[in-house]
């Protein structure tokens, strides 16, 4: 009696389309990242990319609660001297919406080479504007 094992050529991927408009940064986060490990799946294992093809639009609408709108930064530093860089959430969210997104769920997934390749099957858009149509089956 063997166990079933799950190999890479078994994996059934699906695409979800997603829309951030109104909710908020974390909650988002935390779902995308579960489609994205594919932890909702029942043949999920910790070592395989197991996860599905995620289309967030609207990310320019994307909320946070409290005060975290004018107080949350976002730090980098190049790794030259007087290289600290810093940024807020205002600032970033009216550049680069698809950047504190990315940011959040980078930082739920994990930290390997698997997690890696979980995050190029990430697509964040500013708008409703997408060019997955034909993925998505709209």
């Amino acid at each position: 009696m063997g166990t079933n094992r799950l190999s890479a050529k078994d994996i059934k991927r699906s695409w979800h389309l997603i829309d951030a408009k109104g909710k908020i940064l974390g909650r988002l986060a935390t779902e995308v990242a579960r489609l994205l490990m594919g932890k909702n799946k029942a043949s999920f294992v910790p070592y395989l990319d197991v996860g599905d093809y995620v289309v967030i639009t609207n990310a320019a609408k994307i909320e946070v609660s409290g005060k975290k709108a004018t107080q949350k930064k976002y730090v980098r530093h190049s790794g030259y001297p007087s290289g600290l860089r810093v940024e807020t959430y205002d600032k970033l969210i009216e550049t680069k919406p698809e950047k504190i997104l990315r940011h959040a769920i980078a930082g739920m997934l994990p930290k390997t080479k698997i997690g890696k390749t979980m995050l190029k099957k990430l697509f964040v858009f500013k708008d409703e504007n997408h060019n997955f149509q034909k993925q998505l089956g709209n």
